[in-house]
């Protein structure tokens, strides 16, 4: 069995940062159902472009495969007994919705706690439930700005830059969904659950980590830097070559010692402006000359073939292309592929997220309300008459007016 083959996820999640966080966690084998709003169209990730095609986008076949989808109007009164019906078979009930949303619309551990003692109800918000920005809507971009993050990205002269990647987004999903497998732990063992009050504001906050504390312990004053250079470690950083970019991060004395030898001037270690980290630091302009220098006399290649045998960390700063067809890309499995009836065959990326030697299978991101039928029929019992009723009292969306 896959790990968590006996979890069943209710999820009110959309766009990135939640669905993000549920992937993984379906990789692994959780029957992840995924709620979508029928008068919002579901999830407006299916409809993100520039790469999508009536409900289906490429967008969202990255975040949802695996999962199953239900339209259901939780707002309604018969699509909230529907759902309450799905919260006592369930484990989880997992959003990521705006700080005040998740009380109001009732989907919190007080409110649900009489349905099933023992659910989690994980929520990943903008802000958290509390504090004075707890209504706000929270973004990516957003919180990169107000975090500190793009006061720290970016060249020195340039204006301050937000990561190329949605990392704010991401890192909250799987602090989502590390949160929630903590929550399922605890309830397992005591037999009751709770909250999982997760945001994408402390996700950004924590991960500002050692920077933080040189700044709250020592008064250090972050600063970008140039070519991507680590604040401390020297050298640690981008240099360019005759033909591109490479990184090269002597995280430790014995990888200096490595790098004079490998770049063939050996008397670099000697000299006592660079003897160890601090003295690099002190006079890290008089190096970085030397070895911007000596970098720029070949090719990326050229030196990649010395520094990787001598044991120096080192790589090359590829393109999103280079990096899909890179040797150890293929041999880890990571690239994977799914059958789609729109696009015949989707290729992404696999989830880094593992547990023994068994690989997940993919399965598309299912079509809006692909999985009506065997949830509300086969699972919920629910016969004929009563999804009639059902479905002319709104639960599943809004019932159209009869034509005169």
């Amino acid at each position: 069995m896959k790990p968590l083959a006996d979890v069943r996820i209710i999820a009110l999640e959309q766009y990135g940062a939640g669905p993000f966080g549920s992937v993984h966690l379906a990789d692994l084998g959780a029957d992840v159902i995924k709620i979508e709003d029928p008068n919002a169209g579901g999830d407006v990730g299916r409809y993100v472009p520039p790469y999508n095609e009536g409900e289906d986008s490429l967008f969202f076949e990255t975040f949802n495969r695996n999962k199953r989808s239900l339209s259901l109007d939780v707002s309604n009164p018969a699509g909230r007994a529907v759902f309450e019906d799905l919260v006592r078979s369930a484990d989880a009930v997992y959003s990521n919705l705006r700080g005040d949303v998740p009380a109001k619309i009732g989907i919190t551990y007080r409110d649900l706690a009489h349905l099933n003692p023992a659910i989690v109800c994980c929520s990943l918000t903008g802000f958290g439930m509390t504090g004075p920005r707890a209504k706000e809507p929270g973004y990516d971009y957003i919180l990169q700005g107000l975090a500190g993050w793009m006061s720290l990205t970016g060249d020195p002269d340039g204006p301050p830059t937000k990561s190329g990647l949605s990392l704010v987004d991401f890192s909250g999903g799987f602090v989502a969904a590390l949160s929630l497998l903590s929550g399922l732990h605890a309830a397992k063992r005591d037999g009751i659950g709770g909250d999982c009050d997760v945001s994408l504001y402390d996700t950004a906050m924590s991960l500002l980590t050692y920077p933080a504390t040189w700044h709250m312990n020592a008064g250090f004053e972050p600063a970008r830097t140039k070519n991507s250079a680590h604040p401390s470690l020297v050298p640690f950083q981008a240099f360019e070559a005759r033909d591109g970019w490479l990184i090269v991060g002597c995280a430790k004395e014995k990888f200096w010692q490595r790098l004079v030898v490998a770049i063939d001037r050996p008397e670099l270690a000697d000299d006592p402006r660079f003897t160890d980290f601090t003295q690099r630091g002190m006079h890290r302009a008089e190096l970085l000359a030397i070895l911007e220098q000596v970098f720029a006399s070949n090719t990326v290649a050229h030196w990649l073939s010395l520094l990787g045998p001598a044991g120096v960390p080192s790589g090359p700063i590829n393109d999103v292309a280079q990096a899909m067809a890179e040797p150890h890309t293929i041999a880890r499995d990571l690239i994977v592929e799914t059958a789609h009836p729109v696009y015949e065959t989707v290729r992404q990326l696999a989830s880094p997220v593992r547990f023994g030697a068994q690989r997940p299978d993919y399965r598309r991101a299912p079509s809006r309300n692909e999985h009506f039928d065997e949830i509300i029929g086969s699972e919920l019992g629910y016969d004929a008459e009563q999804i009639a009723q059902l479905t002319a009292r709104g639960a599943f969306g809004a019932v159209p007016a009869e034509t005169p």
